[in-house]
């Protein structure tokens, strides 16, 4: 998401590097640019020229400091504009009622079911206890759907297969929900394939028997400007409390990421942002913004391995680490705590100024998945002593991990450089850090 604008935003501002003042004229030029590119990005046009007037009247009142230069100092308008456009601070869903409820809508399509299980998931693993409950009584395998994502998640369904009145399935779930001590009911409701007062008439019900503490609208990033429209005509019958947009990880130009809380005047509270159901992240506008600005997000890294990382595996390993003790079964467990890091396209983007590096570059999810079959194909010993492979053992490995020798030769090649950078870390330890960094660099 967001490659092209990151792309054109950059190039628009480079137009007042090096300049010594802002002037009229060169703002003006800048912006024109931004404006372009925000409505390429399919944000609504009148949202694109409220927001690029504003960074214009902006820059223009501005005096440019000693230390900051025209360009650094509009980037920062820019990144306070953005944040601004998109809502400001992050929202939190409220959980209020004993249980709370959270009502899911949207269209049909819009990954509104795998993100009820995402959403799931997301309380579970802050310990709360969840209750999902399928009130699709239409679409065909919905109630399976559902119950097969809260098999993945480990939460509890609660379905009435032969009842077709989704009003009772509602009512029955939370009052389930009571008896299972559950702190959060989610209640997965149908989605059509377009907006019809059948579907808003049915939900409208729903909402107003189960009175809940949060309604979320689930839309498809991927459908660009359309999204908000749809966000505006059902918030218009059902007011609901927030939005969440799906879909972030595919070929979406952001635009409804953008501009959706400045017309339908509703937060964005939550993104998908893959398919597996730990793809799920709050909506911070700040953050977001830092990365239309490639700018990257250093603190949503930090979260994401924090998530990822077991705390007791990863004082374990920095004494290992410590002793020089570190072998291909720790180099196995930490590829394995990356990939649950999530989409490694999105990780790299959020590294302050990836976003141009990787534009329109392929990143190959599966690229660590042949490391992990060779290693998993050596025995225990092999992995803690991987000097004893000798070209019989090197055999059998490639054979079992469906790679070649030559490839096992390059994994032992690197791992060995490896442990010998660890071995020279460990040797400096406490001493001088320029020093360090030197041996860092011959390395």
């Amino acid at each position: 998401m967001f490659e092209s604008l990151v792309s054109r935003i950059d190039q628009a501002i480079k137009t007042l590097k090096g300049k010594h003042k802002i002037t009229e004229i060169n703002v003006a030029a800048t912006v024109k640019e931004i404006r372009r590119a925000l409505v390429d990005a399919d944000v609504n046009y009148k949202v694109a020229k409220e927001v690029t007037d504003r960074i214009k009247d902006e820059a223009l009142g501005r005096k440019v400091l000693i230390d900051v230069n025209p360009g650094q100092l509009l980037v920062k308008i820019v990144e306070d504009e953005l944040t601004q456009l998109m809502g400001g601070d992050k929202t939190d869903v409220r959980l209020e009622g004993k249980p709370a409820v959270i009502l899911m809508s949207g269209l049909q399509g819009s990954g509104k079911t795998t993100f009820s299980g995402k959403l799931a998931r997301f309380f579970k693993k802050q310990n709360r206890q969840v209750l999902l409950v399928a009130c699709d009584v239409y679409r065909p395998a919905a109630i399976n759907q559902l119950q097969v994502v809260g098999e993945q998640v480990g939460v509890e369904v609660y379905a009435e297969p032969e009842n077709k009145n989704p009003v009772e399935i509602a009512l029955h779930g939370i009052q389930k929900a009571k008896t299972l001590n559950c702190q959060i009911v989610i209640i997965d409701t149908a989605g059509r394939l377009a907006i019809d007062e059948e579907m808003m008439a049915e939900i409208a019900k729903i909402k107003v028997a189960v009175n809940p503490s949060e309604t979320l609208f689930v839309v498809d990033a991927m459908t660009g400007q359309d999204a908000v429209n749809t966000a505006k005509a059902f918030n218009e019958r059902l007011n609901f409390d927030g939005v969440v947009l799906t879909k972030l990880d595919g070929d979406t130009r952001g635009g409804a990421a953008l501009s959706i809380k400045a017309v339908v005047e509703k937060p964005i509270k939550f993104i998908g942002t893959g398919e597996k159901l730990d793809a799920i992240d709050i909506f911070y506008p700040n953050r977001m913004a830092r990365r239309i600005l490639d700018m990257g997000d250093v603190v949503g890294i930090v979260e994401k391995a924090q998530q990822a990382f077991d705390e007791e595996e990863s004082r374990r390993l920095a004494l290992k680490l410590r002793q020089n003790k570190f072998d291909l079964a720790d180099f196995l467990s930490q590829i394995q705590q990356i990939k649950k890091m999530g989409n490694i396209k999105d990780l790299l983007s959020m590294l302050p100024g990836m976003g141009k590096m990787m534009k329109n570059q392929e990143i190959d999810e599966n690229a660590l998945t042949p490391l992990e079959a060779m290693i998993q194909s050596m025995t225990p010993h092999e992995r803690e002593n991987p000097q004893i492979l000798d070209a019989n053992r090197k055999k059998r490995i490639a054979k079992g991990s469906g790679t070649t020798v030559a490839d096992i030769n390059k994994l032992l090649k690197q791992f060995g450089e490896m442990q010998k950078m660890i071995k020279k870390m460990n040797q400096m330890g406490g001493k001088n850090p320029k020093a360090m960094a030197n041996m860092l660099r011959k390395n």
